[in-house]
């Protein structure tokens, strides 16, 4: 299941991608909600905020490390722990998502472009926020797992 939450997100990821690239010019934006968010067609030929730019060959060793590890994590230590499933499945769609872009174009799509009280956040994409989304729920539940554990620790101390 949590796999199919993955290929979701490369799938979305990709379709708005491809609706970006074929319907906009590069550096055309659309206004959404009026001084909040636009759809912006933007492109990085780096890792996030355009650092490393032209190292693909770093982003695609990094990108398949990453992409097993998510999966052997997935398949070892995150089984029968549903929120580190689904965090890592974010982050395996993004990932993933992302690559696609690096192997086939060179460079990755970008067009979420919002302003936070005032300040313009970097452009941005689906599987960037999904990887944003995964970290956040990951280290949430690597807390809640922490937690967890001193707790069964502490009622073994007592007993």
């Amino acid at each position: 299941m949590y796999y199919l939450l993955a290929l979701f997100i490369v799938l979305l990821d990709q379709w708005t991608k491809w609706l970006v690239v074929k319907g906009m010019e590069i550096g055309e934006s659309s206004e959404v909600i009026k001084d909040f968010l636009y759809i912006t067609s933007h492109r990085n030929r780096g890792a996030a905020w355009g650092m490393l730019e032209g190292q693909l060959w770093l982003f695609y060793i990094i990108t398949v490390v990453v992409i097993i590890g998510i999966v052997y994590y997935m398949q070892t230590q995150a089984k029968n722990k549903p929120l580190m499933q689904s965090a890592l499945a974010l982050l395996l769609g993004g990932a993933i998502g992302n690559f696609i872009d690096r192997i086939f174009r060179k460079e990755v799509v970008d067009f979420i472009n919002t302003y936070i009280f005032s300040y313009d956040f970097p452009i941005f994409n689906i599987a960037d926020a999904s990887l944003t989304m995964g970290v956040i729920l990951l280290m949430g539940a690597m807390i809640i797992e922490d937690r967890k554990e001193k707790e069964l620790m502490n009622g073994k101390n007592r007993t």
